[in-house]
């Protein structure tokens, strides 16, 4: 070849350097990296350069073993084998003396990364990240990664809508062949949606359907909910929720293009266009079954909600599918497939639906695993499990036996999913993967006030001790004011049936000081159990004795009622109270309800002793999933006491509301009857109040039940003992609020305003509470 025919000037020549260099780079690389030998019989095998890697490794890749002949195929071979591991910037083979010598220079590790100018995400996140495309410490070093990683970290910030952002790498050899990273990060301002338009729309306003967005323009609150930022996923979302919208009103054929999103030149402003087509409204033709039906028609039938002549609803159409599935799943059939077909007549604009129907096999559970469990023992998940290994599989069984291990309260999430035995078609195993959550709470607290002096407060409880499922609580307050000791202990299975047990040991000493009138002192100490039967999956009843003794200490300025009491039955009392109660629970969870109810019956009365009283309470709760992160909750209690045998209901055994519990916006207990002569709070025997809470998630934490808003509206009242319950005397408030299931217990903040105060009624906006549920 006559390089002179290309090498036309020194210009040209400069233009094509690159170009032969490449070329010339090509050939060393194509050619072997092994002397020329004849082929002989290896008498050893060495390996030179090595600083980290194991000899071992190399001599695993190597195509020749001592003894063997070696050829120059195989030398090649090796090379490219022991480039192939990426561990080595270099390799050569060469021949001894009958000696095989693999030369090599291995690749750097990484030493360090380091980031520098990034303030929208912490260190830990974006190290954990890069992880999963190959860079972290001690890592081999590759050119190749190091592009993934910046294209990886620039990927985290534009999903943040931080489009402006520019990515550097700096990377510095350091010692023992190794090398440090650092990430100059500049992340520039966030990218906020300026416009959404919807075109093609007839059917529906622009403003109902960008109501169904999740993205949004920037708002007054979207500083805080960032909705105004651009998300690929999000716009999926809202463009699924969008077609949703249409196909469960009819319009079969609505169609969406690829939306179109343009950015401003200077990366600040953002704006998406979604074009539709709605098509006609579509109503429901004939309804029909087929597939294999194992003789099921009816039942199949009776489960689909879908008529003739209604419009054509994807939502009920797959809820029907739904209902049938589920009903298959019950009877073992834990993979049936019901696939709901329209077909469309385009010119009378009606869809006659078919469900196909395939069973599949049908199966049974080889194996319960439980996993996640670090700390709670298996056999407490397990006595949970409706669901029994070696039995037909149950759909139904495996939901009770998840809502079952949710209600302990023990864990943040329950999982429950099937899984098949490979090789075996009729088997399937059902894992149970929990995660666990904080069950216990320390209390500790030293305080002093002029009034109460120095004064502690201690207690511990714990849901789940050792892992047991039992529950044992313990609380003392050396308050001159209120003292108490508590000691509680419940089993949940004293017996293998599930019949529990609590035991519970008090004392407490209250002394109320209302100023310069209405001082009294009540000193009650008791012992009690109580055993709790299950009558079915739902529902458990309730009862047991408590010995109790009270002495109330009163003074010429004590309220009226307490001192009309004592001047007619004495200051102390002895009592066997025995109580008995049935409940109904059929919530999803115990932690953060989203659908279910839960009622409660109970009744108290003294039997023996110095007290003759008798009271009753009705509660009820219900929650309903207004969406997949909204859930709307009901509550309302009435509570009645009377005494008998010529007795009055004792004032110590009095109902209060006002205040987290019963009625927010209103002071604590402040609700109801007041004494004649001081105006103070006292109670009643006879309360009513109801709360309507709607929960909503807080905003970046939408998976984690524990964290919620609220907003609620309370009702309630108390009743002296002469005085009918009259709905008409009811206090109302409304506000919102924040409940938090934290480390220290339940906690709810709440800011209410009473809505028909009346004159006397004492008010109280703010207020927060530890260990209240509701």
């Amino acid at each position: 070849m006559n390089l002179h025919g290309i090498v036309r000037s020194p210009s040209h020549l400069l233009r094509h350097a690159s170009r032969i260099a490449l070329v010339a780079g090509a050939l060393t690389l194509a050619a072997p990296a092994a002397q020329a030998f004849e082929p002989f019989v290896v008498r050893d095998i060495r390996v030179e350069g090595l600083q980290r890697i194991e000899p071992g490794t190399v001599f695993g890749y190597m195509p020749v073993k001592v003894g063997n002949q070696f050829t120059e195929e195989q030398a090649t071979e090796a090379v490219r084998a022991l480039f192939a591991t990426g561990f080595f910037s270099d390799v050569r083979i060469e021949v001894r003396d009958g000696v095989v010598v693999a030369v090599v220079t291995e690749r750097p590790t990484i030493a360090s990364i380091g980031f520098n100018g990034m303030r929208e995400f912490d260190n830990k996140t974006v190290l954990q990240s890069l992880n999963q495309v190959g860079f972290a410490d001690g890592r081999i070093f590759d050119r190749a990664v190091l592009e993934r990683a910046e294209q990886e970290l620039r990927n985290q910030y534009l999903a943040r809508g931080k489009y402006a952002v520019e990515i550097t790498s700096t990377v510095t050899p350091l010692p023992r062949n190794r090398v440090g990273v650092a990430f100059e990060v500049f992340e520039g301002d966030v990218a906020k949606i300026r416009d959404i338009r919807i075109v093609g729309n007839e059917a529906f306003s622009d403003r109902t359907l960008r109501g169904l967005f999740q993205l949004s323009t920037p708002g007054w609150l979207t500083w805080y909910t960032k909705t105004d930022q651009y998300s690929r996923q999000k716009l999926q979302a809202d463009i699924d929720t969008l077609r949703a919208y249409y196909l469960d009103r009819g319009y079969l054929e609505f169609n969406v293009e690829p939306p179109q999103v343009s950015i401003s030149p200077d990366r600040r402003d953002i704006h998406i266009t979604v074009t539709i087509n709605e098509g006609p409204i579509y109503k429901v033709g004939k309804v029909q079954l087929a597939g294999d039906l194992l003789g099921l028609d009816n039942e199949f039938r009776d489960l689909i909600t879908v008529k003739e002549g209604e419009t054509f609803s994807a939502a009920d159409v797959n809820a029907s599918g739904q209902a049938i599935s589920d009903y298959l799943g019950d009877l073992g059939y834990a993979f049936a497939n019901v696939n709901p077909n329209p077909a469309i007549d385009r010119e009378t604009k009606v869809a006659d639906l078919t469900y196909f129907v395939d069973p599949n096999r049908r199966v049974y559970v080889r194996r319960i695993n439980i996993g996640g469990n670090t700390r709670t023992r298996d056999t407490v998940v397990r006595r949970e499990m409706r669901q029994n290994e070696a039995a037909w599989y149950n759909a139904a069984d495996i939901q009770l036996s998840r809502n079952r291990i949710d209600r302990l309260g023990y864990f943040q999430s329950v999982d429950v999913e099937s899984q098949p035995v490979p090789g075996t078609p009729d088997q399937v195993d059902v894992n149970v993967n929990v995660q666990e959550r904080p069950t216990g709470m320390i209390n500790l607290g030293v305080g002093y006030s002029s009034a109460d002096r120095v004064m502690l407060m201690a207690g511990i409880s714990e849901d789940n001790v050792f892992g047991t499922g039992t529950n044992l609580g313990f609380q003392v307050n050396t308050s001159s004011r209120n003292r108490a000791f508590v000691l509680s202990h419940t089993d949940p299975y004293f017996t293998r049936d599930g019949i529990s047990r609590t035991t519970s040991l008090y004392y407490r000493r209250q002394q109320q000081w209302y100023g310069n009138t209405g001082d009294y002192e009540l000193r009650t100490g008791g012992l009690g159990m109580n055993f709790g039967i299950p009558f079915s999956e739902i529902d458990r009843v309730n009862f047991g004795g408590t010995y109790e003794r009270n002495e109330i200490t009163i003074y010429d300025d004590s309220p009226f009622n307490y001192r009309e009491y004592v001047e007619q039955y004495g200051p102390k009392s002895d009592a066997f109270i025995l109580s008995t109660g049935w409940t109904r629970d059929t919530r999803d969870s115990a932690l953060a309800p989203r659908e279910g109810y839960l009622t409660r019956l109970s009744g108290e009365g003294s039997v023996l002793g110095d007290l003759r009283y008798y009271s009753a309470t009705a509660q009820g709760q219900v929650y309903w999933p207004v969406s997949r992160d909204i859930t709307l909750a009901l509550n309302a209690q009435v509570d009645y006491g009377r005494g008998y045998s010529g007795q009055p209901y004792p004032p110590l055994k009095n109902f209060y509301a006002g205040g987290i519990g019963s009625v927010r916006g209103y002071e604590s207990g402040s609700l109801g009857p007041r004494d004649p002569d001081t105006n103070d709070f006292i109670g009643g025997a006879k309360r009513v109040f109801f709360n309507t809470q709607l929960y909503l998630p807080f905003p970046g934490a939408q998976q984690d039940r524990t964290l919620r808003w609220f907003a609620f509206v309370d009702g309630g009242q108390v009743y002296a003992n002469n005085q009918n319950i009259n709905l008409g005397d009811l206090r109302y408030s409304a506000g919102i609020g924040l409940s938090w299931d934290s480390p220290l217990g339940p906690l709810q903040i709440s800011w209410g305003r009473a809505l028909n105060k009346k004159d006397g009624d004492d008010t109280e906006p703010f207020q927060f509470q530890i260990g209240t549920t509701f």
